[in-house]
């Protein structure tokens, strides 16, 4: 337990030196600027009733997208765990994108498909002669619930999907043989089983549409403020800094509960993030009836989460007068009137640099605190867990604005070293390298490392040919999540990039803000290149797992 604490002082000093310790200074900057505390933005928050209904607002807007998303992903679940169908692998790939891309290509992308100029709107207008867009949807609060749901749709069906998957099917089969019918079978067995994975789920849903920043500001339009969106207009646009402070502690303050919340219950019920496998016991879908379902969602996957991304794909191509590589050759260029002094294209070569030194960092600091987090014991289990995941429940814009106070001078200066945008990155991925891991570690029966040591095996022996094993294909999910969450890292890297780091990301939302076909085009090529990359590296490790899976495969006993 001891080299285990040590190995966890790795990432608490990394959260104390670029977590709390921005976070500090930002708000004894806005509550102490003269060094006497003045708490009137503090008063004034609790006592504005624009406050309250913003607050209200975001609590429910979050309920009612975790309550879609849950009734949408559960099907889809349930196929995935159930059922073997031709192109399950790319599936499951595609269905892991839309949680790491950054919101402006959400937003590009549903504007693509439903946007008063997208493709369905253009198709209906011409196909049925309409003088205009029929499909109204731009700025309202179904566009947002829309890509709310779009974005953790993934979530719930990996973290349900592989834990139904991995459910004991003995006992479906023992209360089938006593009677029961499907029906009885999944309320009183299988549902009452599942309520870990989906109280998991719907917790992470709920605080990611809590924080939801980018996708209310930019497809709710001024209509719709959540905290995150109030947060950003006080910090940018009024700067006001002390009320932008007092938001983001009743922000952290609430998603600190939730994600204590979230670790008590994963703590118990051992229920990955994201699972490792949505294999399980899997049968061929060979009757009718369960060909309709299987079809039925997959078209419903199509349409909700693919058919957006294939109409940025498509709009990355298309021209006024037909189809054109135009866009993607502009990507190479660099004109007098550009918006960037290079050549766009730098910006894949800086995010694949900026991401592979995320994804080794988040790895080492995230092996590091799911190791102690496993062998952790008691009431301080849970916090410490939750400490963890704080960086998720913060927003981008006071993180961003803490990173210019407080290491901008000795003895932590950074303000132009590269390092500081893969710390910036490394933040926001390792929690998420945490909760791949450490279900896998809880799983380690505890009498494995102790026959291990009591044949002498030294500690690091133990985690060596013991648990290093077991955990490879956790620690290569988490992998692939940082490099692909640092991929379409946005908030921070709009505060810490410089023009000649710019990264993907901030280069698409850089186009999208400046007029012209031109502009739009190359946000829309990059776009679909950061997409395209962000989907490789998920086929990628689903092509691993089948690889693991396939009988006659070549084994490797690891033995000391």
């Amino acid at each position: 337990m001891k080299t285990r604490t040590l190995l966890f002082s790795l990432p608490l000093v990394f959260l104390l030196l670029f977590y709390f310790y921005p976070l500090v200074r930002i708000v004894l900057q806005s509550f102490l600027p003269e060094g006497v505390w003045n708490p009137d933005k503090l008063e004034n928050l609790f006592s504005a009733s624009t406050y309250w209904r913003i607050l209200w607002f975001t609590t429910w807007q979050a309920a009612l997208s975790t309550v879609l998303t849950l009734l949408l992903a559960l099907p889809g679940a349930y196929v995935f765990a159930r059922y073997q169908f031709f192109g399950k692998n790319v599936f499951q790939a595609l269905l892991t994108l839309p949680f790491v891309l950054p919101t402006v290509v959400t937003a590009a992308a549903f504007r693509a498909l439903l946007g008063p100029n997208g493709l369905m709107n253009t198709w209906l207008m011409q196909g049925f002669d309409l003088a205009g867009p029929p499909i109204r949807i731009d700025q309202t609060l179904v566009f947002f619930l829309l890509a709310h749901v779009f974005y953790n749709y993934s979530l719930v069906l990996r973290i349900v999907g592989s834990y139904w998957a991995g459910l004991d099917p003995n006992l479906r089969d023992a209360a089938k043989m006593l009677g029961a019918s499907p029906r009885q079978v999944f309320r009183r067995i299988t549902l009452p089983l599942l309520m870990p994975a989906i109280g998991s789920a719907a917790l992470l849903v709920f605080i990611f549409c809590f924080t939801s920043f980018g996708v209310v500001l930019i497809l709710g339009g001024p209509g719709y403020a959540t905290i995150e969106v109030e947060i950003y207009r006080q910090a940018v646009q009024l700067f006001n800094l002390p009320m932008a402070a007092a938001l983001s502690l009743v922000q952290i303050a609430v998603n600190f509960l939730l994600m204590w919340l979230h670790a008590r219950l994963s703590r118990k019920s051992q229920v990955a993030f994201i699972g490792e496998t949505l294999a399980g016991n899997v049968e061929r879908a060979a009757t009718p009836g369960k060909k309709v379902l299987v079809g039925a969602n997959l078209l419903g996957i199509c349409l909700l989460l693919i058919a957006p991304l294939l109409a940025l794909a498509v709009s990355s191509v298309t021209w006024e007068e037909g189809f054109t590589f135009a866009y993607y050759q502009a990507l190479f260029t660099s004109e007098a009137n550009s918006v960037f002094s290079v050549e766009p294209i730098r910006a894949v070569t800086n995010s694949i640099g900026f991401a592979l030194a995320a994804m080794v960092a988040a790895v080492t600091l995230g092996l590091a605190a799911a190791t102690f987090l496993a062998a952790c014991r008691g009431r301080f289990a849970s916090l410490w867990d939750a400490v963890i995941m704080l960086p998720l429940a913060t927003s981008a814009v006071s993180l961003g604005f803490g990173y210019i106070i407080s290491l901008n001078r000795p003895p932590i200066n950074l303000r132009d070293s590269l390092a500081l945008v893969v710390i910036a990155h490394t933040l926001v991925a390792f929690p998420f390298v945490v909760r791949c891991i450490l279900p896998s570690l809880r799983q380690i029966p505890k009498s494995q490392g102790e026959a291990a040591a009591l044949l002498g095996a030294s500690p690091f022996q133990v985690f060596r040919w013991v648990e290093l094993p077991i955990i490879t294909r956790a620690i290569l999910i988490g992998a692939v999540f940082a490099f692909s969450i640092s991929m379409g890292e946005f908030g921070a890297s709009a505060f810490v990039t410089r023009p000649h780091t710019f990264t993907m990301p901030v280069a698409i939302f850089r186009f999208l803000g400046q007029p012209g076909e031109m502009n739009y085009g190359q946000a829309m090529a990059m776009s679909t290149l950061l997409m395209l990359v962000t989907c490789s590296a998920f086929w990628m490790l689903a092509q691993l797992e089948t690889w693991r899976n396939s009988p006659g495969k070549f084994l490797c006993d690891n033995k000391p």
